[in-house]
């Protein structure tokens, strides 16, 4: 008995030095927030373990207990029809609510959900829940895209499963099977869903046999780069739940095929460095120092390599691929795209990406809102539902559905 007395509290304090995490002040909800870290780090570890002992690879465990959990059937209700179709090959949820009135023709968004290209679903409840919740106030059908994953395919994979839905979606006869107009269409998505919604417009904006091209591009803190993981953004929040820097370097090496071996070259820039012939055209396209407001630059200073690894750009070419890295657009790539919504958080290291993909169309010429939230983390949108609620996630929501309400 008297163990257990000491036992508990030894358990406790132990419990409590693993959830606690040092977190900015103005992040809301901070000890829910460190709780779901504290989550995600036990999973991930355990999955890592997995890994080690060479019985699966981590995200495929990984995106098997996120999927065993929190996977829903296809199912229609009286609001909202939910359909899976296949779109070229691809995959995906089809949202459609009831017609109203003498309405012929409704708007739509095709979306692309995040993860890392390599996590969740767009049949898991957090995306599911975001997508009916959009075709509900947007009264919208909502396509999301049901793109293949690594560790089963890397780039380009998950960029052509994105594009050929897209385009497959975008042809007449399929608009009109779903009661589509061709002149009110989004295309959207967070996270790495983000970097391949913008790297789809892109692409779409390039073909210049394309009937029906979309109104608009939705961001949700999209990842836009691998040029440089010391911008500002990422030096402040590099230890920031959910997607510390290791974490989001991880996640590119995944998505590249790269080695993990190459993480710290990467961190420090190396792959960048001056004496990189490759990369010196793409600089200017990256400097953050005239690209970001000084609310975002701060006191940070940036952090470039004379000289580094030339082999790595060599070895993974995807590093400086503009499908992989929309950022690396050419200006007149970017004065095609169309009128555009970027949100952002504070405490994420993927904030400067977004911001300075904003600050480059609006000089392009393209019409930009940044929707910048200073509380608000990565990952928030989609955490709306309990036992993973938070005020951030409801903010940020409302937010981007009210700039699609007012401008598709």
């Amino acid at each position: 008995m008297r163990a257990a007395w000491v036992l508990l509290p030894a358990l406790a304090a132990l419990s409590a030095y693993y959830v606690y995490l040092p977190l900015p002040g103005a992040v809301s909800d901070p000890w829910k927030l460190m709780l779901l870290d504290a989550t995600f780090r036990a999973v991930q570890q355990t999955c890592h373990l997995i890994h080690y002992l060479r019985l699966s690879h981590h995200l495929i465990v990984l995106n098997s207990l996120i999927c065993t959990f929190d996977k829903l059937k296809s199912v229609s209700s009286e609001d909202i029809k939910i359909t899976d179709a296949v779109f070229d090959g691809v995959e995906v949820r089809v949202f459609e609510p009831p017609a109203k009135g003498d309405e012929s023709l409704k708007r739509s968004v095709v979306y692309i959900h995040g993860g890392g290209w390599a996590l969740a679903s767009a049949r898991t409840s957090l995306y599911n829940n975001l997508c009916r919740i959009m075709a509900e106030s947007l009264n919208a059908v909502v396509v999301s895209i049901e793109y293949r994953l690594v560790p089963e395919v890397c780039f380009p994979e998950q960029y052509h499963d994105a594009l050929r839905a897209t385009k497959h979606f975008l042809q007449p006869d399929v608009l009109a099977e779903y009661s589509v107009d061709p002149s009110r269409i989004a295309i959207s998505g967070d996270s790495a869903g983000g970097n391949l919604a913008a790297a789809v417009c892109q692409q779409l904006s390039k073909e210049e046999d394309l009937a029906v091209r979309p109104k608009l591009q939705a961001l949700i803190y999209p990842v836009l780069q691998a040029f440089d993981f010391n911008t500002p953004s990422y030096q402040q929040n590099m230890n920031m739940p959910v997607l510390p820097r290791y974490v989001m370097i991880n996640y590119w090496i995944d998505y590249i095929n790269g080695n993990y071996e190459l993480a710290h070259e990467l961190l420090v820039n190396n792959h960048t460095a001056l004496n990189v012939g490759r990369a010196l055209s793409f600089r200017a396209r990256l400097n953050w120092t005239a690209l970001l407001p000084p609310s975002f630059k701060k006191n940070y200073k940036p952090v470039v390599q004379a000289t580094g690894t030339e082999a790595i750009v060599e070895r993974l070419p995807a590093l400086l691929d503009v499908r992989a890295v929309p950022l690396l657009a050419d200006d007149a790539t970017l004065a095609r795209q169309p009128r555009t919504y970027v949100l952002t958080c504070e405490n994420d290291v993927l904030r400067d990406d977004g911001a300075m993909y904003a600050t480059r169309l609006e000089r392009a010429g393209v019409p930009v809102t940044l929707d910048h939230f200073h509380d608000c983390f990565h990952g928030c949108m989609i955490f709306t539902v309990w036992p993973t609620d938070f005020s951030a996630g409801v903010q940020t929501r409302n937010s981007y559905i009210k700039w699609l309400d007012e401008n598709l």
